[in-house]
């Protein structure tokens, strides 16, 4: 199973990533293993996950989701994905 999350920095910046298992990408993410974004705003929180059957479908939601706005992303967070997929259907 594959997870898309995001994250919540120290800068309250969001970031969005998959993973196979999110408690091992956390742990990453709050060391100096995780990637770039993340280690210079740590400690980061888990504000959201799905779950994908595959890698693929996985990829392609965190590619969908990296391209909406914070406002976008906010709504998710809070389950108002109507908001979010009507405003991203423009994009597409």
């Amino acid at each position: 199973m594959w997870h898309v999350y995001i994250i919540k920095c120290s800068d309250n910046s969001l970031y969005t990533g998959s993973t196979t298992d999110l408690i091992r990408r956390l742990k990453e993410h709050n060391s100096n293993k995780g990637g770039s974004y993340t280690r210079v705003r740590k400690p980061v929180e888990l504000i959201y996950k799905e779950s994908h059957p595959n890698r693929s479908k996985a990829q392609k939601r965190e590619a969908h989701i990296k391209r909406w706005t914070r406002a976008e992303k906010l709504a998710l967070i809070e389950n108002d994905k109507k908001i979010p997929e009507e405003l991203s259907k423009s994009k597409d």
